[in-house]
């Protein structure tokens, strides 16, 4: 089985991205894993500090890599939006293949600090864990806002990646570039899509010289993606899209059944949403590999 590292050389080598959703439950985890199964691309899971804490730490790191071993399958797992040393140690120690190490929220030189401490740390429990920091400014929530906050001011320049990169030995860089956390309720409906500044990712990706992560993808025009992409984005990642779905689909078994009361007669209309959704996305980030 290929490491996440190696999957994400391969999929930058091949012109691809790796699809990242974020799961808090049993639904979400088996629609993502039948889509990536289904396309035969890797995929990784994701949980950030709330989902953690609802799912358990230690749980989610044992039942995906049993799926993984189970069906042989290269899905990995990812401590997103991890805001303190001592969660991300946890995370380290339930075998997470990934962590986002995110103190974006600080000063510049502050996140540069701490989050140089924290990969030393972290790789000193696990090695081979991949360590994401994040700079700029992309907003909070992956849920649904009225309006769109003002993030003009918070983009990520070239210089700020380079030397971010080289002060913490991330592994891969989470930058603002236009993206944004959650969804319009204009997005929901589909009258509006998220656009990217593209020029400034090529940039990045230029001056940085690492994996990038594309952070609050759900809402983004394809095309926007696909440049993207090209311009060196090596992971994408969506989960508001995943929870609107999850809802209209849990929504439409209770009104199919509204009597039922067992469980796994209810959910597989919500599996089904999700993993459309799923498919729809890695389809478009594996958009090189499936044409070959």
């Amino acid at each position: 089985m290929k490491t996440l590292r190696a999957v994400l050389q391969n999929a930058q080598a091949n012109g691809d991205a790796v699809g990242h959703f974020n799961v808090s439950d049993l639904v979400l985890l088996k629609a993502v894993l039948a889509g990536a199964r289904e396309l035969d691309v890797p995929v990784v899971v994701g949980l950030s500090e709330g989902e953690r804490e609802f799912v358990g730490t230690r749980t989610i790191g044992a039942v995906v890599r049993s799926l993984r071993e189970e069906f042989d399958f290269p899905i990995f797992l990812n401590a997103d939006h991890t805001h303190s040393l001592a969660k991300g140690i946890e995370a380290a120690k339930a075998g997470f293949d990934a962590i986002v190490f995110d103190l974006s929220a600080l000063p510049f030189e502050e996140n540069i600090k701490q989050t140089k401490q924290a990969v030393e740390a972290l790789k000193s429990i696990n090695p081979s864990m991949m360590v994401e920091g994040e700079i700029g400014d992309i907003g909070t929530g992956s849920e649904i806002h009225d309006k769109a906050p003002d993030l003009a001011k918070g983009l990520s320049s070239p210089a700020e990646a380079k030397q971010y990169v080289e002060s913490t030995g991330v592994d891969i860089l989470a930058p603002a570039v236009g993206n944004m956390h959650g969804l319009l309720k204009s997005m929901v409906s589909g009258e509006t899509k998220k656009r990217l500044d593209i020029e400034r990712i090529a940039a990045i990706k230029k001056a940085a010289g690492t994996f990038l992560t594309l952070h609050g993808g759900s809402g983004t025009d394809d095309d926007d993606l696909r440049k993207a992409i090209a311009a060196g984005i090596n992971v994408v990642h969506i989960n508001t899209e995943l929870r609107v779905a999850w809802r209209r689909g849990l929504e439409q078994g209770l009104a199919k059944m509204p009597d039922e009361v067992v469980p796994y007669k209810i959910f597989p209309a919500a599996v089904e949403g999700v993993k459309q959704v799923v498919l729809s996305r890695l389809r478009v980030f594996n958009g090189k590999r499936r044409a070959a």
